[in-house]
This record gives C-alpha cells, structure tokens and sequence, in this order.
C-alpha cells in the first residue's frame, strides 16, 4: 500500500496540469498545459479508488526584447511571479476498461499572479518614451477535468488522456494578471513509465498536444502547443527516491486572430532539475509528496526562469482496503 501511494503520488501528479505555463507566445502570457507536472512515474495510474491532492506550483521568470526599427529603439520586458493551489480530486473506476483501468479527475485552482511590463522608445536624437504596467490578482481560476486510461504488465505501466479547460475563472480584458484563460482548451497526451523495483531505477515520459479554442472577447487563438517531459529517478526504498527531470515545450504552430499583432510569434523553452518523492505516514493515512525544481534556459519568444512543485496526495478509499 505504501508503495503503491507513493507512485500515485508523482504519477498523476496533477494529471497533466491546469494552470499557467508562462509561455511569453500564448496569449495572457499563459498556457494550459503545466509544464513539469507529468515527470516521475507519469505513466503509473494508481488502483480503483478515490483519492485527494494538493499541488502547490511557484514560477518566476522574465523576458527582454530589444528592435531597431526606422531609426527608433524599442525596449521592453515582462516580469512575473506565480503561485497556483491546485485541490484535485481522483476517482478510479472499479473493474476493466479496455484491459486497463479507467480515471476521472476534476480541479478547482486557486492562484496568485504579479505581472509587470515596461517598455520604452529612443528617437535618433536620443529622447525617450517610457511607460510601465502592472497587475497582481489572487483569484479562482478555471476549473479543469480530465479522462484516463492506464495499463501495467510488468515493469511497464503506460496510460492515455485528455484535459478540457473550462472557462469560468477570472478572466479580465487587459488585465496582464488575469487567472482564467477565457478560451476552451483541450490536451492529450500520452505517458510511459519502466519502474525495476530489484534495481530501484524508473525512467518516465510524457508527450501531449495542447489545442487551444479562441478568446472571442479578444479575437485571438493560440496556436497548438508540444509538451514533452522526462524523467530518471532512483529508488533507494518503497518510500524514498532521489532523481532529475526535465521539460520541452514548443508552439508548433502560429497564433491567429486581428489581435495576434506580431504574427505567429511560437515559443520555446528547455527546464530541467532535481526532483525527490517521499512517503510518510499521518496517523494511519499515508501521504505522498513529491519536490521538483525546473531552471530554464533556451527561450524562444517567451518568459525564462525557475518553476517548482510541492505536491501532497493521500488516499480517501482503495479498493480491498
């Protein structure tokens, strides 16, 4: 049992996550997809029951840009600081599906946002212009649900899924702080786990697509967006592993709409860093925590900087306990 919550744990992690990627392309300066969420035993789905988790995320990073267009110097940047609560609840259907094992999930974030930008104009003669925005908003954001489905044959535990973002958090028009997203949002995805408990060493990987409907107040649809993540962990107990992770997103194709003023403006960015999954006992219950921390580094048309999890799951029933 031990066991089995400590992969739930960091498998479903937030059963690929719901809340601002930062990514400066996507409209808002944000996406759907949480990049990092789905890393260590992303592809492990636990056995039926009902379980409760709380993700705690921090992101803050920053980008510059600099043009020279007829004689004029444009200067800007955006800096921001996220913190998202993520309570989720996670059912697992008794009995088979497809020979595997089917799940629902359904998450409520509540989240704090700080977003400043600057930007300025130097003339030939050197004079310039200068403005500075900023918002901060603690709010409820959209609401998310999701759909899975898990196999296991030995040391192999694979699982299929989908996300809908559903539109009903805070959202407000030119609000740079906003916590909803005001567009319907889809992703699937797809995740594989090796777990060799005789050795303790797991290797994980989870690849999706996020496709994003428009934001009809604004005119402007973000481009579809690649999420691929990586992890490589060793288990020195049933309770205890020690590990990195990594992430790779990329907007492979272009934003659309008469307010996606610079064109197709696709992002990119690389993350990586250590993560440690832990279980521990409160009263009878066992908990699962699971620590990441991403740097990022190669960025393309978006934010860069340090993203992190702390995430608590225990269970509520399973099933035969």
């Amino acid at each position: 049992m031990k066991r089995t919550l400590a992969m739930l744990g960091v498998g479903i992690g937030l059963n690929a996550g719901m809340c601002p990627d930062n990514s400066h392309a996507a409209e808002g300066a944000a996406g759907f997809y949480l990049l990092g969420s789905r890393t260590s035993m992303a592809g492990f789905l636990p056995p039926p029951g009902t379980y409760v988790q709380s993700a705690n995320y921090f992101y803050s990073g920053k980008a510059n840009t600099d043009l020279s267009i007829g004689g004029l110097t444009l200067s800007g940047g955006v800096d921001a600081d996220v913190f998202y609560t993520l309570p989720t609840g996670i059912w697992v259907a008794p009995g088979s599906v497809l020979g595997g094992n089917f799940a629902l999930s359904v998450i409520a974030p509540v989240g704090w946002k700080d977003v400043s930008a600057a930007a300025s104009i130097t003339g030939p003669m050197g004079a310039t212009l200068a403005t500075r925005l900023q918002d901060d908003e603690l709010r409820f954001g959209d609401p998310v649900v999701g759909a899975m489905l898990g196999w296991h044959s030995g040391n192999y535990h694979w699982n299929i899924g989908a996300l809908v973002n559903v539109p009903v958090g805070f959202w407000e028009q030119g609000n740079l702080a906003n916590i909803g997203f005001n567009r319907w949002a889809v992703d699937v995805n797809g995740a594989l786990t090796y777990l060799n408990m005789t050795t303790g060493v797991e290797l994980s990987g989870a690849v999706g697509f996020t496709f994003n409907g428009e934001n009809r107040d604004t005119d402007y649809k973000t481009g579809t967006e690649f999420h691929l993540e990586l992890a490589a962990m060793q288990n020195f107990s049933k309770s205890f592993a020690v590990g990195v992770a990594a992430y790779y997103y990329e907007q492979v194709t272009g934003d659309s709409g008469t307010s996606a003023r610079l064109g197709d403006f696709e992002g990119r960015i690389f993350g990586i860093g250590p993560a440690i999954n832990l279980t521990f006992q409160l009263g009878q219950i066992p908990v699962s925590t699971s620590l990441k921390y991403f740097h990022e580094f190669g960025a393309r048309n978006r934010l860069e900087g340090s993203a992190g999890f702390v995430t608590f799951t225990m269970p509520l029933s399973v099933a035969g306990h």
